[in-house]
């Protein structure tokens, strides 16, 4: 038979109030603790905190306290990440997030579901599907991503965005629910351009 864990990552049905999935939330949550407690002075501890809190993170990566998540250890992060304040990765199966990805604050990467018949949630039975985010994507403040979701590389989320649905390469998509506003060309390197689209649709801070 599966464990809970097993159930868990293959987006099967599973009771969370496991003892081994207790053990490896309790760990979650104390290294998000110590993490949340350190200050602007421990830019080290900071670091090591994260490196043990992932499955991996990448060089450059970069996460604003306050910070929650459920497990840690099934987030794979690449290189040069930035997590604006409050973000939320419910990662009770796989998040997979490429280079070059920046997020803006209260982000949340959300792979927990529930069954939408009562009598099945009374029985404490859930689910995860992984969430996928490619290369050079910039998600704007306030952006919830949804159970299942693949947002491709090169790509811009308007802030405030509930993105149910996977979204391809190289487009701006926007809204609840999320759909794509339009194709991302050549015409976007032009600095004018990129700021007013910036203003209009997406909400960042990438300062450190």
């Amino acid at each position: 038979m599966k464990s809970q864990k097993e159930r868990m990552l293959a987006g099967e049905l599973y009771v969370a109030n496991d003892a081994e999935l207790s053990r490896e939330n309790h760990r979650a949550k104390r290294l998000v603790r110590e993490f949340n407690q350190t200050t602007e002075e421990q830019p080290e501890e900071r670091q090591r905190l994260l490196t043990a809190m992932f499955h991996k993170i990448g060089a450059g990566g970069y996460i604003e306290p306050p910070f929650h998540t459920d497990y840690g250890t099934n987030t794979t992060i690449g290189q040069h990440f930035y997590a604006n304040y409050d973000a939320i990765f419910v990662d009770v199966n796989r998040i997979t997030i490429g280079d070059n990805v920046f997020m803006g604050p209260r982000v949340g990467l959300y792979t927990a579901g529930h069954p939408i018949d009562a009598a099945i949630r009374a029985e404490e039975l859930e689910y995860g599907w992984p969430i996928t985010i490619g290369n050079d994507v910039w998600i704007g403040g306030n952006v919830v991503i949804n159970p299942g979701v693949t947002i491709g590389s090169n790509v811009v989320i308007g802030s405030g965005s509930v993105v149910t649905h996977d979204i391809p390469d190289n487009v701006v998509a926007v809204g609840n629910p999320c759909h794509v506003l339009r194709e991302i060309t050549a015409a976007d390197h032009d600095y004018p351009n990129s700021a007013q689209l910036t203003l209009r649709t997406v909400t960042m801070k990438t300062s450190r």
